[in-house]
């Protein structure tokens, strides 16, 4: 009976030190912390250590094993109250809050022990048998009745603590919002992802668990979505919703934004770079190096789960599918561009360029006569120079160089300034990367048939003016309709650059040294490469030059925005695909599914 006495004694002071360390004089919702701590801690002094040890109650000990039950629960429901509202708390004071709440979950574990009917016969008979007598005599009628609904009642909100306390520490689950991770999850999919080993935290603090793993290349991760603001109250949503999320068995999703829409947080990606590697993606092919290996080396293994062309998956999968990013043509098309820029060959483009150039200025002259000035004016302005209004404007942008003094230089500085711009060595050694890497080069290169492209395009409606033919008719000559037709390919494969490469990333430091994920970092992308806005984007888009090393760069509207993700913010590893029946396993990590 004294190690009960001391046992109750002690968590009944532990939930008061608790109650009190949550005191706190703000007109916010962190103000109920106080009055539902200490008001539970009374009610749980007052039966167990008054009637039950004081004035000896055995019939008491049914209540009594109940309060300590829901002790852990309220005071974890105070702990969220106190740091949900505006005014925050320190990471050592979480700490003590935390370890308080710890002495009092374990002190309540060990006083429902001592006081279980069994135990309780071997601690104090007279009890026992008091507990025993008063347990044989049923209620009836209304009294009945009540009871009952209040033991439905207090099993349905232990279930429901028990399932946030598991939620919060042990596992979750995910419905899949999105086709990023296609073939691996579908649409509704619905996934188990284990939180222990990743060191998962108490709510709207950094004090949790240790971590007790790193990650692999191929996990796949569900981690917060760093693209949200992670204040206060937005935090307090996110872990209302996750809460209400998993009761509901992934039916009733809270998580919205400030306009209602559904938050794309937690995400679910694939782990494809490692702390002390340095990445690049060109054509679909992910590279990597470290700072024991200077030279970028695809990663083999990102090609087993990195999904380019949805049209050719299983039908059985195809048929599941909601949206396939690229037809068959449109893909065919992006790799017969891609082919066409690697061979491009720098020393015919500064031919071909020069010879456009001159071309233009002849028939600028045959119809308006020679320029009168000797600088080169401002025709374009950066805006104008996204490469859609290039191509789709090429007939307003050919009459007005025709007709303003000085257009022909323009286009001549437009289409020749590059060659001064880059080193010599391009035109002689064809393994020289204009910008020191794949990236840079492939994207110069796309610039290069970009400016060619559409100076054919302009050359080519001077030509037809000095011909006589009318505007209407330009569209059924044979060579202007190839041109277009270039251009359109040019076009779609700009829209898809984003998606298909990314540049070297961490990006190098200013003196050109490289750069590496730090520790304990790890960058994700989804394994549906062309429809998966991940670790490589931002959520909005800007008007970029194609290259740094010419100033007549073509633009294009970009998202590129790569960043990692540190450990602390990943929430665990996806282990099961429960729903639907026929899509139930283990997510692979080697290679794409083929259920």
């Amino acid at each position: 009976m004294k190690k009960l006495s001391v046992l109750i004694f002690s968590t009944v002071a532990s939930g008061v030190v608790f109650a009190f360390s949550n005191l706190v004089f703000k007109a916010d919702i962190s103000a109920f912390a106080f009055p539902l701590s200490i008001l539970f801690c009374a009610s749980l002094a007052y039966f167990s250590i008054v009637r039950l040890l004081k004035m000896d109650e055995p019939e008491k000990i049914p209540l009594c094993r109940k309060l300590y039950q829901y002790l852990p629960f309220v005071l974890l429901v105070a702990f969220v109250f106190r740091r949900a509202g505006e005014k925050g708390t320190s990471h050592w004071f979480d700490w003590f809050s935390v370890l308080v709440w710890l002495a009092a979950a374990v002190l309540s574990v060990v006083v429902q022990y001592f006081l279980n009917e069994k135990r309780l016969a071997v601690i104090n008979p007279e009890w026992a048998d008091s507990l025993e007598a008063y347990t044989k005599n049923k209620p009836k009628g209304f009294r009945r009745v009540t009871k009952e609904v209040f033991e439905w009642v207090d099993a349905f909100i232990q279930a429901a603590f028990t399932v946030a306390l598991l939620n919060i520490f042990i596992i979750q689950l995910y419905e899949i919002p999105s086709e990023s991770m296609v073939p691996e999850f579908l649409v509704r999919d619905r996934v188990v992802v284990f939180k222990t080993a990743s060191g998962p935290r108490f709510p709207l603090s950094d004090v949790g668990l240790p971590r007790l793993r790193s990650y692999d290349r191929g996990d796949i991760v569900v981690f917060r979505n760093p693209h949200y603001s992670k204040d206060r109250k937005s935090e307090v949503r996110t872990f209302v919703s996750q809460l209400v999320y998993t009761l509901t068995f992934t039916m009733v999703n809270l998580n919205v934004d400030e306009q209602g829409n559904l938050k794309a947080d937690p995400l679910v990606k694939r782990v494809c770079g490692l702390p002390g590697e340095q990445l690049m993606m060109q054509d679909g092919v992910l590279y990597a190096r470290t700072a024991y290996s200077s030279e970028f080396m695809p990663v083999t293994q990102d090609a087993l789960w990195a999904e380019w062309n949805v049209a050719e998956l299983p039908k059985d999968i195809l048929s599941k599918v909601r949206d396939v990013p690229l037809p068959e043509d449109v893909y065919k098309s992006m790799i017969e561009c891609e082919n066409l820029r690697n061979s491009l060959d720098y020393s015919l483009c500064r031919k071909e360029a020069e010879e456009l150039a001159e071309r233009f200025t002849a028939l600028r002259w045959e119809l308006y006569g020679k320029e009168t000035v000797s600088q080169v004016p401002k025709m374009l302005s950066s805006a104008d120079l996204f490469e859609y209004f290039l191509f789709a404007g090429n007939e307003d942008i050919t009459r007005k160089l025709l007709s303003v003094d000085g257009g022909s230089l323009w286009l001549k500085d437009f289409l020749t300034s590059w060659v001064d711009s880059v080193p010599g060595q391009v035109f002689t050694d064809s393994s020289f990367l204009v910008g020191g890497d794949l990236y840079s080069d492939s994207n110069f290169r796309l610039n290069l048939m970009i400016k060619l492209a559409f100076a054919r395009l302009v050359v080519r409606n001077a030509e037809l003016m000095s011909q006589g033919v009318s505007v209407t008719n330009w569209k059924l000559d044979k060579q202007r309709v190839e041109y277009m037709s270039q251009a359109e390919m040019l076009h779609n494969y700009t829209l898809l650059l984003d998606g298909r490469n990314m540049p070297v990333f961490p990006a190098n430091a200013a003196d050109g040294s490289a750069q590496y994920i730090p520790s304990n970092c790890y960058f994700m992308m989804g394994d549906n490469r062309f429809n998966s806005l991940d670790m490589r984007h931002s959520y909005d888009s800007r008007l970029v030059p194609l290259t740094e090393y010419d100033e007549y760069s073509a633009r294009y509207y970009s998202k590129m925005s790569p960043q990692f993700i540190p450990a602390k913010d990943m929430l665990g590893t996806t282990v099961l695909r429960f729903w639907p029946w026929s899509r139930r396993g283990v997510p692979g990590v080697t290679g794409k599914t083929k259920n």
